[in-house]
């Protein structure tokens, strides 16, 4: 199994139980050149590997400074990293990626967080536990000072909003809404389930299916050749088609969903269409 292994806390808890676990770990550094001595930080987690019997890779994937550097740097790492690579993700996180998700205007999945499994083993875990687990077996973590940057959305989110409403709900929020992202991805992935189920391109069916499938059926059909689902506005268009209501519509990336025969059909754009 490969591991994600930046030097952190978090990433060299989950270094030390996978090893524990008895699996066969290969600690992955990626090292995004984005500071002074960064390079550095890659030996420490060779040293961590070695001790703790696992094989170290290093890798470099140069981020430029600059806006939306956090999603930039993730797509980096991700492409660098081998296909299922475990990270050290903990409930902290979770809640983190709840409410930035929420600032977005994601519904049910943004919501539903980081979907656990093999790849994040330490989602039920808490920040304060991968502290814990270093400070018992020596182990110093890196500190990474991009972490104490406001200019970081997720940053302003860790250090003073999650901060101020534990002070308004006079409790630990971060493992409520945790919690409630595992109930919310159950949903969604039976929300998931049923609508694969469902044709996107029989127009009757998807204009008499509960609106909730529908919906997801036609965020399914028209992902970008990105990977990146539909905006609602276009999905409600496209619903619009196969309700009777427009006789086609565009759905960017210069393609349009037409309704013929009562199918929907999905065409490249024609010339000079809007």
């Amino acid at each position: 199994m490969a591991a994600a292994v930046s030097g952190g806390p978090d990433s060299s808890a989950l270094l030390v139980l996978a090893v524990e676990a008895g699996c066969a770990v290969t600690a992955v550094h990626v090292d995004h050149g984005l500071r002074a001595g960064s390079a550095a930080e890659a030996e420490v987690v060779r040293t961590l590997a070695v001790r703790l019997g696992a094989d170290f890779v290093a890798r470099r994937a140069v981020v430029a400074p600059g806006p939306n550097l956090e999603a930039r740097a993730r797509a980096a790492r991700r492409s660098v990293l081998p296909a299922g690579a475990m990270t050290g993700h903990t409930a902290d996180d979770q809640a983190e990626t709840v409410v930035l998700n929420l600032l977005r205007g994601a519904g049910l999945d943004g919501l539903a967080g980081m979907r656990p499994g093999p790849a994040k083993p330490l989602l039920a875990l808490r920040r304060a536990d991968t502290l814990a687990l270093c400070a018992s077996l020596g182990i110093q973590p890196l500190d990474d000072p991009t972490n104490a940057d406001p200019g970081l959305r997720r940053n302003r989110v860790r250090h003073e909003v999650l901060p101020l409403l534990d002070r308004v709900a006079e409790r630990d929020v971060a493992a409520v809404m945790a919690r409630n992202a595992g109930l919310l991805g159950d949903d969604a992935r039976l929300l998931e389930r049923l609508a694969a189920a469902l044709d996107p391109t029989d127009a009757s069916a998807l204009a008499h299916a509960p609106l909730p499938l529908a919906r997801r059926a036609v965020r399914r059909w028209l992902v970008s050749e990105a990977g990146h689902p539909p905006d609602r506005a276009t999905v409600e268009r496209v619903l619009a088609v196969a309700r009777g209501v427009w006789r086609a519509t565009e759905v960017g990336g210069r393609r349009r969903v037409a309704r013929r025969d009562g199918r929907l059909r999905l065409e490249p754009s024609a010339a000079g269409e809007r």
